[in-house]
């Protein structure tokens, strides 16, 4: 595998806009483990492997447990997921996957059960951001380095 080009150096501007999006992350209050969650359900949904490995990697750094990150394709059927944890997973099934049904308004209630105004724009914002991550990746062609 080749990556095609360097983002990061073809264009500093878009790399810069991209961190402005994690950075108003990092400061929402956003619980960063349930931030991970989002990047790596997102990321097995866009089938990008570049941020699947990142994402699951750092999630171990902060203590999250194998068996967690291992299942959460299967969030559903597993038992060790909270239910604002179940909910922000659904929405980021949701939003990834915008255009087969958007957000129902059954969804966004129980999300809501759950967060404020405030943390729910935040959750979003995550979701979109990691959304963008796996396109600028798998577009330009990274790919995970093997160890």
């Amino acid at each position: 595998m080749k990556v095609r080009l360097n983002h990061t150096s073809a264009s500093p501007g878009a790399l810069q806009a991209m961190m402005k999006l994690e950075g108003f992350i990092k400061t929402s209050g956003l619980d960063a483990k349930l931030y991970e969650f989002i990047k790596i359900r997102a990321s097995q949904i866009n089938g990008c492997a570049y941020c699947m490995d990142m994402h699951t990697r750092d999630a171990r750094k902060m203590g999250e447990t194998e068996q967690r990150i291992y299942l959460l394709s299967a969030w559903r059927e597993a038992p060790f997921y909270s239910d604002k944890e179940r909910v922000v997973l659904e929405l980021t099934e949701a939003v990834t996957r915008i255009s087969e049904q958007g957000v129902p308004q059954d969804l966004y209630e129980r999300v809501r059960a759950h967060v404020d105004e405030a943390e729910y724009v935040a959750i979003i914002m995550a979701i979109n951001t990691i959304n963008a991550w796996n396109r600028i990746a798998i577009s330009t062609g990274m790919f995970p380095e093997q160890e």
